[in-house]
């Protein structure tokens, strides 16, 4: 893929039954992805960021208030968290 916009893979990521969105600073992105597609998002905040993003609180915070529905938000950093609850939901 040449352009990697989020717009350029939203198709792609529209096939799947679950998402798993890692975002740091604002976590803007979380809602972004769950208006796209039409499976579960599984928020990861990160603590990447500067300034007030306080370690992952501000993308924790964010997650956690988005009003897209269909995202489910993990702690700070726990991708392996967020691996294995998309496991067990793609099972079901």
């Amino acid at each position: 893929m040449s352009d990697s916009t989020l717009l350029s893979i939203a198709e792609e990521l529209r096939s799947y039954r679950v998402v798993i969105a890692v975002a740091g600073m604002e976590g803007a992105l979380f809602s972004v992805v769950a208006g796209l597609v039409p499976g579960l998002v599984v928020a990861v905040p990160t603590s990447v960021g500067y300034g007030v993003s306080a370690g992952g609180q501000a993308a924790l915070s964010s997650a956690l208030a988005t009003c897209a529905p269909g995202v489910v938000t993990v702690n700070i950093d726990n991708g392996f968290g967020a691996a294995c609850a998309a496991a067990k939901m793609v099972r079901r």
